[in-house]
């Protein structure tokens, strides 16, 4: 405990009721499926087979964490997503009613980063060797989905803010010696218009899923190898300014990362 006097008042600071983490990932990123339609005339392009997502791509993911009397954790997380990629059209492509001819270049950005406020309510809290945590998830995504001919003479773009709320779960067992195993997922499927209000119907869903196994490297540090399952997407209509003609989108995707990272405790 810390204790602090301001004139004749004692103030005191318990602090072992929080823990405080820090946590980095940093690896590459294979998109299994990735699929687009903007505008009702529009086609659903394949990313993966049109639009040159078919190599890896850098990721990394940031978060910080506190733990309150053992049961209740709090999570700040940063996720950048952004995949810029080139190909050569081999048939027209045809987005928010424009088409960029077969035959031609085009660079394509998706440009996806999300903000998350999770919680977590332990329900093991005085198990030393597994543990297993639910709660709650909001996350907050802002999105840059953009389409450029290469001579520059055709460009659409859409983009807006939202936020997401979802479920979480997080459970963790202790192995021999200092190796352990972790697995954590936040997910949703639901009407999207229903969960932030909006009067537009657009159906949405995220899950992101990882299995991680570690190890203690010594009091303050852990070293971890983290496979994760990236998806979701979403289908409907908004009229916003930000979503060019009459404002459909179906983007459904399909992402799976490596990674390797490294826990602090405060």
């Amino acid at each position: 405990a810390l204790k602090a006097q301001s004139g004749n008042v004692d103030i005191k600071c318990d602090t072992s009721k929080f823990k405080f983490r820090a946590v980095s990932e940093i690896g590459f990123a294979s998109v299994l499926a990735h699929h687009i339609q903007l505008g009702q005339n529009g086609n659903y392009f394949d990313y993966v087979k049109d639009g040159g997502q078919d190599v890896l791509f850098p990721i990394y993911r940031f978060s910080i964490e506190m733990d309150v009397n053992k049961r209740n954790t709090f999570i700040l997380l940063y996720q950048p997503l952004r995949i810029e990629s080139q190909a050569f059209l081999r048939s027209d492509a045809v987005f928010n009613d424009i088409t960029f001819p077969a035959s031609t270049g085009i660079n394509c950005l998706y440009n996806f980063p999300f903000y998350r406020f999770s919680y977590l309510r332990e329900l093991m809290p005085n198990n030393p060797k597994y543990k297993f945590a639910i709660g709650g998830t909001l996350q907050i995504r802002n999105a840059t989905i953009s389409f450029e001919s290469t001579d520059g003479s055709r460009f659409t773009t859409n983009g807006g803010i939202g936020p997401v709320p979802a479920l979480k779960i997080r459970g963790k067992a202790q192995l021999k010696n200092c190796f352990y195993a972790e697995l954590e997922a936040d997910g949703i499927y639901a009407p999207v218009s229903y969960l932030n209000g909006s009067d537009n119907e657009i159906v949405g869903a995220i899950l992101d899923a990882s299995m991680r196994m570690g190890a203690q490297i010594n009091e303050s540090g852990r070293l971890f190898l983290n496979l994760r399952y990236l998806g979701g997407g979403a289908t409907g209509t908004d009229t916003g300014d930000v979503w060019p003609g009459d404002g459909y989108v179906k983007n459904w995707l399909n992402f799976l990362t490596v990674s390797t990272g490294f826990v602090y405790q405060f």
